[in-house]
């Protein structure tokens, strides 16, 4: 029995190295990408002064997902490395809170650049559309306020969640009321996954409208433009849109079942499966991404100026 331990602990210092080093090389190439948007972008904003309704969500978008891939990664990386660490409470909470806060900002944010594309793409006669359409760009600012408000506020509850959590255990510890306490952290629990579910699933609802109204919007413009033989730029716009707001909802959906596989499996310690799970979840900030930069001709222009620097700095020598 004892013979069994030292190889049991070498077989999960292993899965724990493979699983560090996959999800590194993948957390820094989705922030390498998305530092990219946010350079490109910032360039931009300095030369003209400002910058559109657009630019002004990627740009947060795209500082989000760097936030939210930096402290995952120090959470991963601390959890596999040293895990002894994590049972400091005020760190576990610090790195679960501002993990939580920026990730909810990156859904929410991505949401409203669905729903942003919608508005300014699709075409429709009723009048409120057209007011929300005429509108749209004096309220981006107020909808990435409130946001970052919504993330803001969700890292409080994740920070008191797992505060009220160590409460309960030390009383429970202290005092011998495990029956109570249970009872209390199980009622806890439950408001506080109902209210993270409730958050996801809001931007949710906005993609799949965003979605749906983007492709009735393509099918009836293709249908009016079928008897015209002129290139209509409005059609490549919809396309445009379309992809970034259908590689959302699909990767989005993706990303849900993940989230409650990985909390699924993790109890079970079926090491290959979360393996598999995390590999994915890194890779979602940087296939999302490089889609949005293929689909803004900016974006596009300059990763492909780049792209061909490379191959001319390589290729050449």
């Amino acid at each position: 029995m004892e013979a069994c331990q030292p190889t049991q602990q070498a077989s999960v210092t292993a899965y724990g190295a493979t699983t560090m080093a996959i999800i590194t090389l993948e957390a820094f190439a989705a922030m390498w990408i998305n530092a990219f948007i946010v350079c490109v972008l910032c360039i931009a904003w300095v030369k003209k002064k400002t910058l559109n309704s657009n630019e002004k969500i990627l740009l947060l978008l795209g500082c989000s997902r760097i936030c939210v891939l930096c402290f995952s990664w120090v959470y991963q990386f601390i959890s596999v490395m040293y895990p002894n660490i994590l049972h400091v409470q005020t760190i576990l909470q610090l790195l679960s809170s501002f993990a939580a806060a920026f990730n909810y900002s990156n859904v929410w944010v991505s949401a409203c650049l669905c729903g942003f594309y919608c508005i300014k793409i699709a075409n429709f006669r009723n009048s409120f559309f057209i007011y929300l359409k005429v509108k749209v760009d004096r309220m981006v600012p107020w909808l990435l306020l409130g946001s970052e408000i919504v993330a803001l506020a969700m890292g409080i509850v994740v920070y008191d969640l797992h505060e009220t959590l160590q409460r309960n255990n030390i009383t429970a510890t202290c005092h011998g009321n495990f029956w109570e306490v249970t009872i209390r952290k199980d009622k806890h629990l439950l408001f506080s996954c109902f209210l993270s579910g409730l958050v996801f699933a809001l931007p949710f609802l906005a993609v799949i409208f965003s979605a749906v109204f983007l492709l009735f919007s393509l099918w009836r413009h293709k249908r009016t433009m079928q008897t015209s033989s002129m290139k209509d730029l409005s059609m490549d716009a919809h396309i445009r849109a379309m992809k970034s707001v259908l590689s959302f909802l699909v990767m989005y959906s993706i990303n849900f079942v993940c989230l409650v596989l990985t909390i699924i499996y993790a109890m079970k310690k079926e090491n290959i499966i979360t393996l598999l799970i995390y590999i994915y979840l890194f890779a979602f900030p940087s296939i999302h991404s490089l889609i949005l930069i293929f689909s803004n001709p900016k974006l596009e222009k300059a990763m492909l100026k780049i792209l061909s620097y490379v191959k001319c700095e390589f290729f050449t020598k």
